[in-house]
């Protein structure tokens, strides 16, 4: 697998539209960057988040979860409680192609704050707005900028095409927009 450079990434947006809206250069006056880099994307995250709570004593079950688990909140910034987390999404709508895997890592801003960014893979044929998992494992309240840069998306591509994608296999998360929850 090659991790694929800056002309690539522009070219696969611009002429296939892999990224939407899609910026040329890193954006980085009074903001957290964001936009095209030498070898992946910095992603901003979208002013749309849910905040993890236990004002309801729900229990947090994969296989039978919970949106009371969740308070909603839209803005331009933030906070999340210490030693807890939130779900957010990117503002950009990603198309990964057939013979692309795509990584994402967390900006260091925010790491050296105490905040992870956790985000599966980005599967062949996958499309839609990426889900976020924005951990504070800090003692200290949290605050998350909307419409800055929060992580760092990586695209690997195969040395061929895979036997099934994604879309293939019709997965549940395809083509999802907002703030997408767990699934069964």
């Amino acid at each position: 697998m090659a991790i694929m450079p800056d002309r690539w990434i522009r070219k696969m947006a611009l002429e296939h539209g892999m990224i939407e809206p899609f910026v040329d250069r890193q954006t980085r006056e009074g903001v957290i960057s964001y936009g095209l880099s030498s070898y992946g994307y910095d992603a901003r995250v979208a002013p749309e988040f849910r905040i993890f709570t236990n004002v309801d004593n729900a229990l947090v079950d994969p296989k039978n979860f919970s949106e009371r688990s969740f308070v909603e909140r839209t803005g331009e910034s933030c906070v999340i409680p210490p030693n807890s987390f939130a779900l957010a999404r990117t503002v950009e709508y990603f198309r990964i192609p057939r013979d692309v895997l795509v990584i994402c890592l967390g900006k260091s801003t925010y790491a050296r704050c105490g905040m992870i960014v956790n985000v599966t893979p980005l599967e062949p044929e996958w499309e839609g707005h990426v889900t976020l998992e924005i951990s504070n494992t800090t003692p200290l309240p949290a605050r998350v900028y909307a419409n800055e840069g929060i992580c760092q998306f990586l695209f690997l591509k195969g040395e061929g095409e895979p036997e099934v994608s994604y879309a293939d296999r019709k997965g549940k998360y395809m083509r999802q927009r907002g703030v997408t929850l767990p699934k069964l």
